[in-house]
């Protein structure tokens, strides 16, 4: 996440909050792995994002809480950061209120515009549903192609020494490879959080149980022996729901057939974008066109034909 990015800027600004607050990422990558570190720094080097390329000795000098092991290479961004989920999305939705932006809490939406507590007309209609898109994208025999949903969940260990993880000098981090991993500096409590990206838990999402994985804790406390030791012991894992293409890219635009519907699903990775994604969904509601580029953002199936 960019702190420059103006539309968390902006949030901020009207709302009088601080909610971006950053610790620097690192993304690890295994030299001969699957990405290797090349390939990884020409998204941020081509885009003018500052960045260092660190080997393990190099990192485990400068964040002592790592124990990386030789043959790995480091990106470094010093702008990377956190957001706090609820703080955020309760700002959000105080600014949408105070402009006039009528919320429907816990309301189940049976069709575009026919929802549970009552019946609307709009001119427009935008569908941020995540795994339900396609149940309310039904009527208008239109669909997202190959949508796969999946349980995931995150484990927060509790180390004995809590002050080596503060986000001001510990960073948010990745591990990149055939089997992802991902964490974060300890951050409102006194705990450091991880887990494994795409655990492949498929589900119904109207079967999502919330009781987690016996065994992944077990892969992921196996996994974080190797590059923080000092870790500590399982506190807690808690779930979550990713909604993903095979191809991970946002899909945010108009209907072909009904350019008045716009849909705007973030993949599991949204979060940091949404003032972004929002700002865009709104000019596309209210001027018809966005300011930003998004084609590379559209509704097609893995053999590219178009289903929207």
């Amino acid at each position: 996440m960019r702190y420059e990015d103006m539309d968390w800027a902006e949030l901020e600004l009207r709302s009088g909050l601080e909610l971006v607050n950053i610790t620097g990422g690192v993304v690890f990558l295994s030299r001969g792995g699957p990405t290797p570190s090349s390939d990884f720094t020409n998204s941020p080097g081509s885009n003018g994002v500052p960045y260092e390329l660190l080997n393990s000795k190099e990192v485990n000098e400068r964040w002592p809480g790592f124990k990386v092991p030789n043959g790995i290479d480091a990106v470094y961004t010093a702008d990377t950061g956190i957001v706090h989920a609820s703080t955020c999305v309760t700002a959000m939705q105080y600014q949408a209120r105070a402009n006039g932006v009528i919320l429907k809490e816990k309301t189940r939406t049976e069709m575009a515009i026919h929802i549970s507590k009552g019946s609307y007309r709009a001119k427009k209609v935008t569908l941020a549903a995540d795994t339900w898109t396609n149940k309310l994208l039904g009527p208008l025999k239109s669909e997202i192609p190959v949508v796969t949903t999946m349980q995931e969940q995150v484990t927060y260990f509790k180390p004995s020494d809590p002050e080596r993880y503060d986000p001001k000098s510990f960073p948010v981090w990745i591990w990149g490879g055939e089997t992802v991993y991902y964490g974060f500096p300890t951050y409102g409590e006194p705990t450091i959080k991880a887990g494994r990206g795409v655990q492949q838990n498929v589900m119904h999402p109207d079967h999502h149980t919330f009781v987690p994985s016996q065994e992944q804790p077990k892969k992921l406390t196996r996994f974080m022996d190797s590059i923080i030791p000092g870790h500590g012991p399982e506190l807690r894992t808690v779930t979550c729901q990713y909604t993903i293409t095979p191809d991970r890219q946002f899909i945010i635009g108009p209907l072909a057939k009904y350019p008045d519907v716009i849909l705007a699903l973030g993949n599991g990775h949204a979060f940091k974008f949404v003032p972004a994604i929002g700002r865009v969904v709104a000019e596309l509601a209210i001027d018809g066109k966005t300011t930003d580029d998004i084609s590379k953002f559209p509704m097609s199936s893995p053999t590219g034909s178009r289903k929207l």
